[in-house]
């Protein structure tokens, strides 16, 4: 397949992903997509390539699994594909207390989050387009800033793709590249997220973004080069306030916010569990 540089979307089947995908295909980019499903990647880059003026190539992998990322990463190199941007969307988080975690779901976390992102990263870096600007972007989380009880795993996993994605930002800077991080807090991408977010009443409502507002926005603060988008005025003085105050009381105020919604959750799908027997 004959194709002008690409921008390669991971988790691209999902709710933020798709927006990205749509909003990429709208301003005429081409696509490479990526995603567990087979079918979904299909649909969609079908939907993509009949809605507008660009091709899409696609190719599932299971990026929590080392071969997996391995025989995509080759088959990007088999078809010479050509990037000048990439989008690292491709996350999970397991909400609840860290002990109560398996040990597969802490790898899991690890290997996708992290260890996905990186390699990733330096697949389509090796792959880029070198004579026009590379773009970046890492999907990482208004929580990066905070201690997070309850979300622990996530929260830190979060931190680390900040403070590499800041470190790869100036490192990439020479050869004409800028990574930008996203720390979006709460956007209704799933049935589980939009619980979440119910769960947390007003606070989870007022600092809850449109996925196609933050895809749209998110791009063209990559394009200005920006380093950090926080959606959201209220998030952006959330994030500067927690950062006057100690990291321990942030830790503790976090922690009983997150436990009374996560004991509410809980409690409502007993009840709805009660019901539907």
């Amino acid at each position: 397949m004959n194709m002008k540089p690409m921008i390669c979307i991971t988790g691209a089947c999902g709710g933020l992903g798709k927006a990205f995908a749509v909003e990429c295909a709208a301003r005429g980019w081409d696509l490479f997509l990526t995603d567990l499903s087979e079918t979904a990647l299909s649909a969609l880059a079908e939907g993509l390539s009949n809605t507008f003026p660009v091709k899409v190539a696609w190719y599932p992998a299971d990026l929590t699994d080392n071969n997996s990322r391995t025989q995509l990463y080759q088959y990007m190199q088999s078809k010479r594909f050509c990037f000048n941007g990439l989008i690292n969307v491709a996350g999970l988080d397991y909400e609840g207390p860290f002990a109560e975690r398996t040990r597969e779901q802490i790898r899991n976390l690890l290997r996708l989050n992290i260890e996905a992102n990186l390699e990733t990263t330096y697949a389509v870096l090796n792959l880029r387009d070198k004579s026009k600007p590379f773009r970046v972007i890492n999907v990482a989380s208004l929580a990066a800033y905070y201690p997070m009880p309850v979300k622990a795993m996530y929260a830190a996993s979060k931190r680390f793709l900040l403070n590499f994605s800041m470190a790869l930002r100036e490192e990439l800077r020479p050869i004409g590249a800028t990574v930008t991080v996203l720390c979006p807090a709460g956007m209704p991408t799933t049935a589980a997220c939009i619980r979440a977010i119910n769960s947390q009443g007003f606070a989870g409502r007022i600092t809850t973004k449109n996925v196609g507002f933050v895809a749209s926005r998110t791009i063209d603060h990559a394009l200005k080069g920006h380093a950090v988008y926080i959606p959201g005025l209220i998030n952006r003085i959330l994030k500067f306030m927690g950062s006057l105050v100690p990291s321990t009381l942030v830790a503790h105020v976090v922690g009983n916010r997150w436990n009374s919604a996560y004991r509410k959750r809980n409690v409502e799908g007993v009840k709805k569990l009660r019901f539907e027997h």
